[in-house]
C-alpha cells in the first residue's frame, strides 16, 4: 500500500519505546533504514535500546518535557501511557512540531459486543483521536483487538506451576493478535506513503475461546492443561488488589457479551504487510519458555 517515503531523513519518534509494541516498532523502523528517536521516562532503560536510537527523556504527563524529542520529527508513534489530563496539551505540542501521528488505540468503534462494553481506556482513546483530528494532523489509527501476549499475565504463572487455569467465561471468543504483527503494521504506516487517514482494526486470523487458547498452550507444551470455569465473583476475588476493579469489571462484561458468537476478525495485517498474521499457536510456540514448568 504505497511506496516507501524516501524524501525525508527526519527521524520518527517512538513513545512507549520500551513497551511490548513500541520496542518492536523501533526494530522494524531501523530495518527499513528509518532514523529513530525514542522517548523514555527512565534513562536507565536506554541500555535496552539499539545503539543507533537517539534517546530523549520525557513524559507524556509533563508535556513541557517533550519539545526536544519532537523537534524536527517527521512522524510520531503515540502510545498513551499517562493520565488523561495532559492529552490536550500533548496533542497541541505534536501539532507544533510534527505533521504525522500514528496512534495505538483500541477497537471501540468495532460493531462486536466484545468491544462495545463501557471502557475508560476506550473513552480516553476516543478523546485523543478527536484531539488529533481537531489539530489537523495527518493520522493513522491502529486498533488491535485482544493481544496474544495477554496470556503471559493471565495464565503463565499458573501454567508454570503446573496448576489448572481457573478463568471465567471459557466460551468467550477473541482473535488474539501477535504484538509483532501490531508493531510491523505500525512501523509500515509510519514510514510508507498511503496510510494517512487509515483506521486499522488488527486481529489474529482465528476466533478462539479462552478454553481453546489454553488447549493450544497445552499442545505446544506437550501436556494437558486443565481449564476450570470461575464465576465472575470468584474471578473478582482472585484478582482483587492485583488489577483495578473497574478493569476487572470491564473485562468480565466484555467476555460475557462475547459468549456464543465468533470473534471479530479482519484481514488488515495481511493487507498491509502482504503476509498472513501469526496464529496464536505460532505465538505460543515462540513464547513457550515463559510457560514451561518450574524445575
Amino acid at each position: 500500500m504505497g511506496g516507501v517515503n524516501r524524501t525525508e531523513n527526519a527521524p520518527v519518534l517512538v513513545t512507549g519505546a520500551t513497551g511490548r509494541v513500541g520496542r518492536v516498532v523501533i526494530d522494524r523502523l531501523l530495518d527499513a533504514g528509518v532514523p529513530v528517536r525514542a522517548l523514555t521516562r527512565r534513562p536507565r532503560t536506554v541500555t535496552r535500546l539499539p545503539a543507533q536510537v537517539e534517546v530523549h527523556t520525557g513524559d507524556l504527563a509533563a508535556p513541557e518535557t517533550l519539545d526536544a524529542a519532537l523537534n524536527g520529527t517527521r512522524a510520531v508513534f503515540l502510545v498513551w501511557t499517562a493520565p488523561p489530563r495532559t492529552a490536550a496539551a500533548v496533542v497541541e505540542r505534536l501539532g507544533a512540531h510534527t505533521r504525522r501521528v500514528v496512534l495505538l488505540s483500541s477497537p471501540h468503534r468495532t460493531p462486536h459486543p466484545l468491544f462495545q462494553q463501557p471502557n475508560p481506556m476506550a473513552a480516553l482513546h476516543a478523546e485523543i483521536e478527536r484531539l488529533i483530528a481537531a489539530a489537523g494532523l495527518e493520522s493513522t489509527i491502529i486498533r488491535p483487538g485482544m493481544f496474544a501476549s495477554n496470556s503471559l499475565a493471565w495464565w503463565a504463572p499458573t501454567i508454570r506451576a503446573g496448576h489448572a487455569v481457573q478463568w471465567p467465561f471459557g466460551a468467550a471468543a477473541s482473535a488474539p493478535v501477535d504484538d509483532r504483527d501490531i508493531a510491523a503494521v505500525a512501523a509500515r504506516t509510519l514510514h510508507q506513503d498511503g496510510h494517512v487517514g487509515g483506521d486499522y482494526v488488527l486481529t489474529g486470523p482465528a476466533s478462539l475461546t479462552h478454553a481453546e487458547q489454553v488447549d493450544i498452550l497445552g499442545d505446544v507444551l506437550g501436556r494437558r492443561i486443565a481449564f476450570e470455569e470461575l464465576t465472575p465473583d470468584e474471578f473478582r476475588h482472585q484478582w482483587e488488589g492485583t488489577v483495578p476493579r473497574p478493569a476487572v469489571d470491564m473485562l468480565l462484561a466484555a467476555w460475557n457479551a462475547a459468549v456464543g458468537q465468533p470473534a471479530y476478525t479482519t484481514s488488515t495485517v495481511a493487507d498491509i504487510l502482504g503476509t498472513a498474521p501469526r496464529t496464536f499457536r505460532q505465538w505460543a510456540t515462540d513464547h513457550s519458555s515463559a510457560f514451561a514448568r518450574y524445575a
